[in-house]
């Protein structure tokens, strides 16, 4: 026999969509200076917007200034800027993120680290092992990945996995094998940050600051290694959509810093031939989109040694501003990622292959 259990004396309250305290709607514009406009003229404008309580965005261009502007649509009105001396017109923005469209940043932005530039005619390369193990395995690799070609080392000291039985990373005793490799060798490092904690420490020691894929939604982490200023190579998630890894960008971007490479890196779909399915598209629509450098990774995105050299030609041939491959000197004996890492012969042959694929495009590798 079932007893009716007793109704509670007091119910939750229900709060319902309309007592609801109301949002604030975001919009941007972008103000366009004339091809004339003085210096005076270019910071008296910026000052209005400040007076008037909005962050300005400058893009110094070589034939003129554009200020973008994002804030509260009920007080970003053009008229408010247009009739300022030395401004040619006003445009608002429409798409929900702001400061990565190409209305914002009309031209292709260009990211350099140490000498090395994203976002040019120039395809740079970055390979390395998926974790540092060991000094002599980091330096092995390392060696090889720069006779071969690649402008700069990754190599993973904290490492996200499924697993907490899984190979976690050498955490600080990494980083510090790290920067050896990168002062033997000279090439500039990108390592993955997993926690807001670990950012400071982790940009004292590499260049770029990877957010994985797991990790692209984390928005406290985004404030964090925006507010470093560092190159932030952000991957795309697993199931995410090309514009929420735009919006992901955003929260970078929004603390000024313009330093961000876009990366394809796969995503999960019905198919189970390869670990992920590379999304060749994303790289033409995302350089539509967006003025910011697309990297393609072709290693997450297949989890087939033998498939990434094939998907490195096509994302070269799609227009990828950048290459990041994982490289391991013994991949049977790797504590991660073993199934879809290069051995060091077969990487060269990459980088021979992806350099006729650029050369056909009319850029190079």
């Amino acid at each position: 026999m079932l007893t009716a259990l007793p109704t509670p004396k007091i119910l939750p309250q229900l709060i319902v969509a309309d007592e609801l305290p109301p949002q604030k709607e975001q919009s941007a514009m972008v103000i366009i200076m004339k091809h004339n406009a003085t210096a005076q003229e270019i910071a008296s404008t910026m000052n209005r917007v400040e007076e008037l309580g909005f962050k300005p965005h400058p893009i110094i261009g070589e034939e003129r200034t554009i200020i973008g502007v994002v804030g509260d649509e009920r007080g970003l009105e053009p008229e408010n800027f247009s009739i300022l001396d030395g401004v040619e017109r006003c445009m608002r923005i429409l798409h929900p993120f702001k400061l990565a469209s190409r209305d914002f940043h009309p031209d292709d932005s260009v990211v350099r680290i140490n000498g090395v530039s994203f976002g040019t005619q120039t395809i740079p390369i970055i390979a390395g092992p998926c974790s540092i193990e060991s000094r002599e395995q980091l330096m092995e690799s390392v060696h090889a990945v720069k006779e071969a070609g690649a402008k700069l080392l990754r190599a993973g000291a904290y490492k996200p996995r499924t697993s907490p039985y899984s190979f976690q990373g050498l955490g600080l005793k990494g980083l510090e094998l790290l920067r050896e490799a990168k002062e033997k060798y000279g090439l500039p490092t990108v390592t993955e940050v997993v926690s807001p904690t670990d950012v400071s420490l982790v940009a004292q020691y590499a260049d770029v600051l990877q957010i994985g894929a797991r990790n692209m939604q984390n928005f406290a982490l985004l404030h964090a290694v925006g507010e470093t200023q560092k190159t932030v190579l952000l991957k795309r998630g697993m199931m995410s959509t090309i514009e929420e890894l735009i919006m992901a960008a955003e929260y970078i971007l929004s603390h000024g810093n313009q330093r961000v490479l876009l990366c394809e890196r796969g995503i999960r779909t019905y198919e189970t031939a390869t670990r992920n399915t590379f999304d060749i598209n994303a790289i033409p629509v995302l350089k539509q989109l967006t003025h910011l450098p697309v990297i393609a990774d072709p290693s997450h995105g297949t989890g087939k040694w033998d498939l990434v050299a094939p998907v490195a030609r096509g994302a070269v041939a799609a227009g990828a501003d950048g290459l990041i491959v994982e490289v391991h000197p013994n991949p049977a004996k790797a504590l991660s990622d073993g199934g879809q890492s290069l051995k060091p012969e077969k990487f060269a042959e990459m980088v021979k292959q992806v350099r006729k694929i650029a050369e056909a495009v009319g850029r190079s590798v």
